[in-house]
């Protein structure tokens, strides 16, 4: 399929990119999943190459580009055979610097915006707590300002990049009279107070995953990300992008998952001849080949919105469910086709599987994307 948003700069760029990946990260990727983390100097080498700051303004050290390199630069990551590498560099340039770049003051921004481009900084957002995931408004981390700071107490889990990051995008509660109220406050996650804890989890090795304890936090008033009360309205504009980063995730996962498995079939024999002539295998990866194919053209309709700014709080919803669960099935049957083998750890298709499953859950689960959906179509909610 041709893409007319796609142009040739955009093409040269992915090539870019998949040169640096293949020479940088892919005979590394093995050992980065074993130590459980990305080293810091590859975030300084990304950042030299302009990989960290696409769709950020020149004056922060950014290259000022349309929303279409970000969709190549996520592609192109999520196919490295680990979706943790993936997410390390996706949530810090898309899922939590960006609150700064779209509502942060001036001195914020100066602060954080040039060293989280340059790989220097990382950056980590912390909203789910240990008593609040899908339902984010029962957030209990308080705020509360005294004199020129804010005193924050409360805590923070599943936090992605939370053992490695300079700061964390954090939601909180900053009004005691109004406990619906929320605000978003960057947190230097190496001030007094503050507690990381890694988590061990079943996939998404190369991703330091963490919580996130805040106990009599001081920051610095100034570190407020736009008005107070607004954090809930910044978050759901924020959510929009990370479930259409999250849906190339699981897409590009997709591909990357099937074009092994096939080159595996093809090589692999069986009763005599190669398993790709072997008609039910065939006929189930030409199954998953159809509803991969077909998910394209609207994934990139979302993306196409997104690039120009519209609202597609309904389609991004519809993007992420659709190709999470998508994911879920391709690595799933593509495993089957391995036999034996896709039970070791030496097939990569045995570290696929375990990475695919999260996608349901992170940026919201189906469930909720599926009432999102609900809401809109049926009782017919704008969000």
């Amino acid at each position: 399929m041709q893409y007319n948003t796609i142009t040739e700069e955009h093409l040269l760029f992915r090539n870019a990119l998949k040169a640096f990946l293949k020479a940088e990260v892919e005979p590394n990727i093995d050992q980065w999943e074993t130590q459980r983390e990305v080293p810091g100097d590859l975030w300084k080498k990304m950042g030299e190459m302009g990989f960290l700051g696409l769709n950020f303004p020149e004056k922060w050290g950014g290259s000022a580009l349309d929303f279409w390199y970000a969709v190549i630069f996520a592609e192109e990551v999520s196919k490295m055979w680990s979706a943790g590498f993936a997410a390390n560099f996706l949530v810090s340039q898309f899922m939590s610097s960006t609150y700064i770049l779209h509502h942060g003051s001036q001195v914020l921004q100066e602060k954080y915006l040039p060293k989280t481009i340059s790989g220097h900084y990382i950056a980590s957002v912390g909203i789910t707590e240990p008593g609040a995931g899908s339902d984010v408004a029962a957030i209990q981390t308080k705020a509360t300002r005294v004199d020129d700071h804010w005193i924050v107490n409360g805590a923070k889990t599943f936090i992605t990049n939370g053992y490695l990051a300079k700061y964390m995008v954090t939601a909180c509660k900053t009004d005691a009279q109004n406990p619906a109220s929320m605000s978003l406050i960057v947190i230097d996650l190496e001030s007094e107070g503050v507690t990381r804890t890694k988590l061990d989890k079943m996939g998404w090795h190369a991703s330091d995953t963490s919580e996130i304890g805040l106990n009599q936090v001081k920051v610095p008033i100034e570190n407020l990300v736009g008005a107070e009360g607004k954090g809930f309205y910044y978050l759901m504009q924020g959510l929009q992008l990370e479930r259409i980063i999250g849906a190339i995730m699981s897409y590009a996962a997709c591909e990357k998952t099937m074009e092994y498995t096939l080159q595996y079939m093809k090589e692999r024999e069986a009763f005599g001849k190669s398993i790709s002539k072997i008609q039910v295998l065939r006929h189930r990866m030409a199954q998953l080949h159809a509803e991969v194919y077909s998910l394209k053209p609207f994934l990139y309709d979302t993306c196409n919105k997104q690039a120009q700014g519209i609202s597609a709080v309904k389609e991004a919803s519809m993007a992420k469910l659709l190709a999470s669960e998508l994911s879920e099935k391709v690595v799933h049957q593509c495993l089957q086709m391995f036999g034996g083998y896709g039970y070791m750890e030496e097939y990569k298709i045995a570290r696929a599987y375990r990475d695919a499953r999260v996608g349901t859950i992170l940026a919201g689960s189906s469930e909720i994307m599926r009432e999102i959906i609900a809401k809109m179509y049926i009782d017919e909610v704008n969000y």
